[in-house]
């Protein structure tokens, strides 16, 4: 009889015990349906990551992408059969709706903990998106259509939409390519940067800062958390930030005020030459610098640190304060 040694045995033992002790499961549900262009994509999830392809084709396809890692076989194929996908067309327009039971009435009492779950989804070129995650990043390529993608966990990435586009999250950075139409961006935790808009631009975050590249319209942007970039604006802007500095160009004449405040650092905004404003600038941390001629009354001693008048014959109000630095007001 063939002895074997004791330290081999253990390990054997060992390893049968991890190996029961773990199951891990994976699988993919894949769906098809012909659509037209200009339909709507709907998809509200209890969880998972979301990716959205433009094709050429004249399909909508999901791939839905499964994971489940625990304890027993049994358990994992009960989160699977728990994790309840519906999907429904409606002329042009797919519909997929994936909920998870309550935990008290859940088979093993979790679930959704060990479940990973990712969309990835083909849609035409020109296609209407309405995407919900409770639980993962959402990833939207460049397409022609209105794109409204929310989650609670994760990041938002778009593409060039030809369209209108609306993000929310509660918990990662926010990337837009650039947009035809008004850009609604909003995070609780991270970076916001946007590219070329041809409408308004409404930007907030409590977590990090926030860079726009150029708009045709107005800009209302906001965070607590880092500095505030607008390469250019056509229309109005207001800006505030407790966490950073605030850089501006006005392209043009602006229809409204503009105000931009910050508590954490620096404002410089640069003008075109021929701009007509009421200038209201104050600091408590540097000097009110400007290249312009400014129309003033003056009453008693002049402050380097504020500076009231008119620009070229006065027009909406600029309004810029600071408690952390100067204020430099520039022509472009």
């Amino acid at each position: 009889m063939k002895i074997i040694p004791y330290a081999v045995l253990c390990a054997f033992i060992l390893c049968l015990s991890q190996s029961d002790a773990v199951a891990e499961i994976e699988d993919t549900i894949h769906e098809s349906f012909s659509v037209h262009p200009g339909g709507t994509l709907v998809l509200e999830s209890d969880l998972g990551s979301i990716e959205v392809l433009a094709t050429e084709s004249s399909e909508v396809t999901v791939d839905v992408i499964r994971k489940v890692k625990v304890g027993s076989r049994k358990a994992a194929e009960a989160i699977l059969e728990e994790f309840e996908i519906t999907f429904d067309q409606d002329g042009d327009n797919v519909n997929i709706i994936a909920k998870y039971p309550p935990r008290h009435e859940r088979l093993f009492g979790f679930g959704s903990d060990k479940l990973q779950v990712h969309y990835v989804i083909h849609v035409p070129t020109e296609y209407n998106l309405d995407l919900q995650t409770s639980g993962g990043s959402i990833t939207v390529d460049s397409l022609k259509g209105y794109v409204k993608a929310e989650t609670s966990g994760g990041s938002l990435r778009f593409g060039k939409i030809d369209g209108p586009v609306l993000g929310k999250t509660s918990g990662g950075s926010i990337t837009l390519e650039g947009c035809v139409g008004d850009a609604d961006i909003s995070t609780s935790g991270g970076s916001i940067s946007i590219g070329d808009v041809t409408g308004n631009v409404d930007a907030s975050t409590s977590g990090g800062s926030v860079k726009i590249d150029h708009v045709k319209g107005r800009v209302d942007a906001s965070t607590s958390g880092g500095g505030i970039h607008v390469e250019e604006a056509l229309g109005a802007v207001n800006a505030e930030t407790s966490g950073g500095s605030i850089y501006a160009r006005l392209g043009q004449q602006p229809e409204g005020d503009c105000r931009l405040t910050t508590s954490g650092g620096g404002v410089e905004v640069h003008l075109s030459s021929d701009i007509k404003v009421n200038l209201d600038a104050g600091t408590s941390g540097g000097h009110v610098n400007t290249d312009f001629d400014v129309t003033v009354t003056v009453r008693g001693s002049i402050d380097k640190s504020h500076l009231q008048g008119t620009i070229n014959g006065g027009g909406p109000l600029l309004f810029l304060r600071s408690s952390g630095g100067s204020i430099n007001i520039r022509k472009m």
